[in-house]
């Protein structure tokens, strides 16, 4: 009889972890933000139907058992010649040179135009290290057929392996094209904690949330005149709470009005709706006192400019 022990399996070697800076590209409203927050499953960037909300490239942080991809969303990418347009459009760019892998995302529901040639201008450089999701596949105006054969004539070098029919709002094909990135993104150890969703500072949340709520019950030009300036920060009851000034800035004496609303309903409600949001995000109370004021012409002013969009 054969007492000879087989020998042992070598243990498998896990997978090798990803680590990779993923820049989000797409026209206004393509729902960059939608797909960053379920991505990662937090709230990170903030949602409106308003063209243009996200002003900043904002950062959040997706870990799986591949590794970890830190997308930033940017600003929506179209062309004007407004110095605060010029100024979101240079963010954008500056981001496709940093990244390791690039997200471009296309509204399904729209017909592709100058905007959506602009974009793929954009991305046609640096398509071998691109993913593409054709969003809002969710909507009965869906059109994703349109759009792939639109890609076939204009980005072409973007094989159709890494074009997924996607819904963000539903969470509908997302791992799909998660695993599409990781795939693209090169070796090495993740650049966060697990535990981080995000890089952004307390202010800047606050801030963002405070003109979410601003920009979703203003109408016309009135939300890209507003910007959201926290003047004050101040932890009380033995840091259980912190206490926060924040100013919604227009352009306008006429606009302040329009803000605060009839007997101060309206800055009554976009503070109250900010504070609901804002205890969701935060384990600890916050107290906001929320004023308007202005600066004129802020959006022609460079050191606004400067300090607003990062």
């Amino acid at each position: 009889m054969d007492t000879a022990k087989k020998p042992a399996k070598a243990p498998k070697t896990p997978p090798a972890q990803k680590c990779a800076l993923v820049t989000i590209v797409g026209r206004p409203s393509a729902g960059k933000s939608t797909f960053l927050n379920t991505a990662s499953g937090e709230k990170i960037s903030i949602v409106s139907p308003v063209p243009q909300t996200t002003r900043n490239a904002v950062k959040g942080i997706v870990n799986t058992s591949f590794g970890q991809l830190i997308f930033v969303d940017t600003p929506g990418y179209h062309e004007s010649e407004k110095k605060l347009n010029v100024k979101l459009r240079t963010i954008t760019t500056d981001q496709l040179s940093e990244a390791d892998a690039i997200l471009y995302l296309i509204d399904a529901t729209r017909e592709p135009g100058e905007e959506e040639l602009l974009t793929c201008d954009l991305v046609r450089p640096v398509a071998k290290k691109t993913v593409i999701g054709i969003n809002k596949c969710d909507l009965p105006a869906a059109c994703p057929e349109k759009a792939r054969a639109f890609l076939a004539a204009n980005l072409s070098e973007v094989p159709s392996e890494r074009i997924f029919d996607i819904s963000a709002k539903e969470d509908t094909n997302i791992n799909d094209a998660l695993k599409a990135l990781y795939d693209l993104s090169p070796e090495g150890e993740p650049l966060y904690p697990e535990e981080f969703y995000t890089d952004q500072e307390v202010d800047f949340r606050i801030a963002e949330i405070i003109r979410e709520q601003a920009m979703n019950r203003l109408f016309d030009e009135l939300p890209h005149a507003i910007y959201v300036d926290i003047s004050d920060m101040e932890w009380r009851k033995d840091g259980r709470e912190l206490w926060v000034r924040a100013f919604l800035v227009v352009e306008r004496e006429s606009q302040k009005g329009m803000v605060i609303g009839k007997g101060a309903s309206m800055i009554r409600t976009i503070r109250l709706e900010s504070l609901k949001v804002l205890k969701e995000l935060f384990d600890y109370r916050i107290d906001l006192d929320l004023q308007v004021k202005v600066n004129k012409n802020w959006r022609q002013k460079d050191v606004i400019l400067t300090k607003l969009l990062k």
